[in-house]
């Protein structure tokens, strides 16, 4: 028997904002009903700040509460805070979640992020850009970004840790061995950004720029440029059309960022010059 903290069994017996807002200004989901766990999660935001949230769940009671209480969490927030919402902010808003229910959060978190993403998504100039994420774990729907970003944000050491955040490798098992090849992958990249001279790591982030990132901007009309680099903070300059459009420079910043973190270091933050 799972041990629920106060907080958890109030917010599953008594739910807050649950329901559906017809003109929401975003809407996100996570989880699938193949896995037994589905959140949807609908935003009215007005002048960047969340006015109202709500949220329509099928699963168990910690998945209730934690979209519950995320929903309290974020109303009344701008959406820079709301964007640094993590699934441990939710565990931890609740008193803590056993290890078997962590992936409520996680569903929590990414049912956020996607709606955060539908706000953002009124650029079509970008879709190119845009790669299909790579599913993992089939039997629960788990992408490879999934499982990343849960080991990143949970310091997640085994594929045990993986399954109790993501459902991932929970059914069949036959993906359990790519499961922990990304577990590999991210302490190796870790390693590597920790054994980095800070000559090293300018060679290796202009080197990422100028053969991963400027082609594909190119292809828009665009180019980047790196200006400076100072701890996890990387400077840019961007130019032609993509230097033109708020939304456009907003889209492509988290493309460059998100490049960045993949290949070289979670922590790193792009910020235009």
């Amino acid at each position: 028997m799972w041990d629920y903290s106060e907080k958890v069994i109030e917010h599953y017996r008594n739910p807050k904002n649950v329901g559906k807002i017809d003109d929401a200004d975003a809407v996100g989901k996570a989880g699938s009903l193949a896995c037994g766990d589905q959140l949807k999660i609908y935003l009215k935001i007005k002048d960047n700040i969340v006015t109202d949230a709500k949220f329509q769940t099928f699963g168990c009671g910690s998945a209730v509460a934690s979209s519950s209480i995320l929903t309290e969490m974020i109303i009344g927030k701008s959406i820079e805070e709301v964007k640094k919402i993590t699934n441990k902010d939710i565990a931890e808003q609740l008193g803590g979640l056993p290890p078997e229910k962590m992936h409520c959060s996680v569903m929590g978190y990414e049912a956020l992020e996607d709606a955060l993403k539908t706000w953002n998504n009124d650029n079509e100039a970008l879709s190119d850009l845009k790669k299909p994420e790579k599913i993992v774990c089939t039997c629960f729907e788990v992408t490879e970004n999934q499982i990343w970003d849960a080991i990143k944000q949970n310091g997640l050491k085994t594929i045990e840790e993986v399954t109790n955040y993501t459902k991932a490798g929970g059914a069949c098992g036959k993906c359990k061995g790519i499961i922990q090849d990304i577990i590999n992958t991210y302490q190796a990249k870790e390693q590597d950004a920790q054994k980095l001279s800070p000559t090293q790591k300018i060679l290796k982030i202009n080197n990422i720029i100028e053969t991963q990132i400027s082609p594909e901007l190119q292809k828009d009309g665009g180019d980047i440029n790196l200006v400076d680099i100072k701890d996890n903070k990387v400077y840019v300059k961007l130019h032609g059309k993509c230097s033109t459009c708020k939304n456009a420079t907003l889209t492509i910043k988290r493309f460059v960022e998100q490049t960045l973190k993949t290949a070289m270091d979670e922590d790193i933050e792009v910020i235009e010059a």
